[in-house]
């Protein structure tokens, strides 16, 4: 098994630069489908109170029989539950589903601008993290000025932020912006799948070359970039593939072609719009 390598957030924390996701996993499916991975090597799974699926998460972690201390679980706040005090019982609520005592990272999903209320959910977070109910709490979706408001009006930064982000949308200001604040990138579709990514001539040639898939090229794109990686599947061979993304490198000549492909099309909503 490959080793997976980890970055280290503003507060000491160690986080797998690689890790799997669960959107839109079904419930049902989704103690199996994270138990694969877990099989596999995944450390760190991302889950989310929108993806309906914390409980399922839950029980395949504590089925697993690894050590709480070696794995590295995330999950989101929900847009309808911005306010200290719902962020709060929100939380709550997520943990008693996890069936945790603590998670690794607690993101505020997005910001939703236009209600204004990220800075008071985000003294929530504060208060969980000064609890050590949360090891470590950022956010998904920010823009820079969302960013440098938090930071500016509460003084905590925050450890992560996840937003979409693949060839077609590197996020080159953004991922300026987090670094300078200290802040790691985590990238959400990382594939950009749907989008046309995995089927470029630049990147077949390229995963023809290096004896790899599409998927692990734009992975390994990833990681050289220095963003967290959270790759979904549901299907146990490709849950494998993904993790097989050391052991090469891409060369500047590759890194380049890949640059070729921002087109800046989206995936998703742009947070500015979403409220």
């Amino acid at each position: 098994m490959s080793t997976i390598p980890e970055v280290t957030l503003n507060n000491g924390i160690r986080m797998p630069q690689l890790g799997f996701g669960v959107y839109k996993v079904p419930e049902e499916e989704t103690q199996e489908v994270v138990t694969a991975a877990l099989e596999a090597g995944y450390r760190s799974i991302d889950t989310a109170a929108l993806y309906r699926n914390e409980e399922g998460t839950g029980r395949a972690v504590a089925a697993s029989g690894i050590p709480r201390d070696e794995l590295f679980v995330t999950t989101k706040l929900w847009n309808t539950d911005h306010g200290y005090d719902t962020a709060l019982r929100a939380f709550d609520t997520s943990l008693a589903k996890l069936g945790l005592e603590y998670v690794d990272l607690y993101l505020i999903h997005w910001p939703l601008p236009a209600r204004d209320l990220y800075v008071e959910t985000w003294r929530a977070l504060e208060r969980i993290l000064s609890e050590g109910r949360a090891r470590a709490v950022g956010v998904s979706n920010f823009q820079p000025e969302h960013l440098r408001r938090l930071t500016e009006e509460t003084g905590t930064v925050p450890a992560v932020n996840q937003i979409e982000l693949h060839p077609r949308l590197p996020q080159r200001e953004l991922r300026e912006t987090d670094a300078e604040l200290g802040i790691v990138t985590e990238a959400w579709s990382p594939l950009g799948r749907g989008n046309g990514v995995l089927e470029e001539a630049s990147v077949t040639s390229i995963a023809q070359k290096h004896g790899r898939t599409p998927a692990q090229v734009v992975l390994r794109w990833h990681l050289q970039l220095g963003n967290v990686v959270i790759p979904k599947s549901v299907t146990p061979s490709r849950i494998r593939e993904n993790l097989g993304v050391t052991g090469f490198e891409l060369d500047d000549g590759d890194m380049a072609a890949l640059a070729e492909l921002e087109t800046g099309t989206r995936v998703g909503p742009h947070p500015d719009t979403l409220n």
